[in-house]
């Protein structure tokens, strides 16, 4: 039997997402399914109750992986797209959709056989509930099946990964030991309109998960005008539409900026800034100016600090997905999963008709 404690009891983060789900259990479906990482992610999110997986593939393939490693396939569903009942369906979907932007789809079967578009079908039009993808495949072809089939937010900022990440132990990681990150993986260098609209974003997630308002820390390399270069002033012009938004919108969030990374984290650094003492408490997000500065410091902390990484987060759509790394861990897997099940029980509160505008 697989030893379920390291994934629930010694992480803050999954032990809220895990007991949260097995009130609400969400349906995720893996477009990797073929992958020992996945069937035993699967096998321990079925036993905590938590998850109903769907994993696709090659049905006889992924039965023979789980025999040969001993994962018991209970309550695990298993669908090959390509022999699937709703392909059909989806391929009817999908040209009525392509008829009405003008489009004519040459092989319909085709294209929705395979895996990460079949998946977002699926979550589109209410199958599963969330997609876990990436162990096996690169962003760009995960990015443009949720581009093409998943319909966005109204009015919210364009696609952008975000990064939950845990750390045992480890001094200034945040206010509960859990950090999120963004964006970590879309976005080259986002607008400052864009720059404030994945602050909310990300700080309406920490706050699902946190239960409480979360501080949001806009990054630079500069802290309140302290050196004021092209860069910092985009941060904080940032910072200041983002309180706008927090203002009229009446969200329950903490925002502050431009501010340096250890004055984010570390209150005797914060101490040194601030008079106020709310900003004494360390930030639960950290918003980074560009896609340079959030990966690699999102790859240095996973890589080098003993940092449990979740996600990322594809933000911005109706439905929720996330991109696996290559590298990923069973642990990672069922974190993630944790994740997008948790939002789309956000989602169902919100939109409980499937409703977005």
């Amino acid at each position: 039997m697989i030893d379920k404690t390291n994934f629930i009891e010694d992480n803050p983060l999954t032990k809220r997402l895990i007991e949260t789900l097995k009130r609400h259990p969400k349906r995720i479906v893996f477009t990797e399914g073929e992958d020992i990482r996945v069937l035993r992610a699967a096998e321990i999110l079925v036993r905590l109750e938590a998850i109903v997986p769907i994993l696709l593939g090659d049905k006889d393939k992924i039965i023979a992986l789980a025999e040969e490693h001993g994962v018991n396939r209970q309550f695990i569903k298993i669908l090959d797209p390509a022999k699937a009942d709703d392909l059909p369906l989806f391929c009817s979907m999908l040209q009525k959709i392509e008829r009405y932007r003008g489009k004519i789809v040459d092989d319909p079967v085709e294209l929705i056989s395979r895996p990460h578009n079949f998946a977002a079908m699926m979550v589109q039009y209410g199958q599963a509930d969330g997609i876990i993808a990436g162990n096996q495949s690169s962003p760009s072809v995960i990015y443009r099946s949720l581009i093409h089939f998943i319909s966005p937010l109204p009015s919210k900022p364009k696609l952008f990964g975000a990064v939950a990440m845990t750390a045992p132990g480890l001094e200034h990681f945040g206010r509960d030991g859990i950090l999120l990150l963004a964006d970590c993986g879309v976005n080259p260098k986002p607008s400052i309109k864009e720059l404030a609209g994945i602050a909310i974003e990300t700080g309406k997630l920490a706050h699902h998960i946190l239960g409480r308002t979360p501080r949001i820390a806009m990054l630079s390399h500069s802290t309140h005008g302290s050196m004021p270069t092209k860069s910092s002033k985009r941060v904080a012009a940032a910072t200041a539409l983002a309180k706008e938004i927090v203002k009229r919108e009446f969200l329950e969030l903490e925002i502050d900026g431009e501010v340096q990374a250890d004055v984010a984290l570390d209150m005797l650094a914060a101490e040194q800034r601030f008079t106020d003492k709310k900003a004494l408490q360390p930030a639960d997000v950290l918003v980074f100016p560009n896609l340079d500065s959030a990966n690699i410091a999102y790859k240095l902390l996973k890589h080098t600090a003993n940092v449990n990484s979740y996600g990322q987060l594809i933000m911005g759509l109706t439905r929720h997905a996330a991109q696996l790394p290559l590298t990923a861990s069973v642990d990672s897997i069922v974190g993630t999963a944790a994740l997008v099940g948790s939002e789309s029980i956000k989602y169902r509160e919100l939109y409980p008709d499937g409703e977005t505008h």
